[in-house]
């Protein structure tokens, strides 16, 4: 808006700030977790989408500067508007208080979604993560072996996967794609437990 300073320097600062923030928690707090999943989800927290309800309900909306055109399409709810002017919040706090304050800020306003996003069961691509257990512990990669039942209008496909010489996950899905990934979070559920203390092959 003319006549007003841009925010977007702040922005920067409290994205980096946020990132940092968000990385130090995951990693305190999630100690067992692959870095895939770590940068999984730091990506679903941090991300517009995820940002957005906290800046509306801090009141940032009716408190923005917008030009008339972005104001009159709707602009003080936009996710995209509304994150970074969060992110420019938390980079104001930081320079007020250091990251100490800025810190607080931050996990007192998503602390408790951090939580619950690295707390899901279908945290990324099941597969994707199987495959990075694997690897981890130096053993064979997940095969899948895929059947398909039923008609052609409502065919149904059931899945294995197969580690070494063992099937550690069944999963069904109407796509092939669908069925593998159910049986990639089947054997995922299982082992994880089995394998977290695991020593390398």
């Amino acid at each position: 808006m003319p006549g007003q300073q841009s925010n977007e320097r702040l922005e920067f600062l409290g994205d980096a700030v946020l990132g940092v923030v968000v990385t130090e928690a995951l990693y305190r707090r999630r100690p067992e977790l692959p870095e895939g999943d770590l940068a999984r989800i730091r990506a679903a927290v941090v991300s517009s989408e995820a940002l957005a309800p906290f800046g509306a309900a801090l009141g940032i909306g009716p408190a923005l500067f917008l030009g008339r055109g972005e104001d009159a399409s709707g602009g003080r709810e936009k996710a995209s508007i509304l994150a970074d002017a969060l992110e420019a919040v938390i980079g104001a706090v930081f320079l007020s208080g250091g990251m100490t304050q800025a810190s607080t800020f931050v996990l007192g306003l998503i602390g408790d979604e951090l939580d619950e996003v690295s707390r899901r069961a279908e945290l990324g691509d099941a597969k994707n993560r199987l495959q990075e257990m694997c690897a981890r512990l130096d053993v064979e990669p997940p095969r899948y072996s895929v059947g398909v039942q039923g008609p052609e209008h409502a065919k149904r496909f059931d899945a294995e996967v197969i580690v070494g010489d063992e099937v550690v996950g069944r999963g069904r899905g109407n796509s092939k794609k669908q069925a593998e990934r159910a049986a990639a979070q089947d054997a995922v559920n299982r082992l994880d437990a089995r394998w977290r203390d695991r020593p390398r092959a």
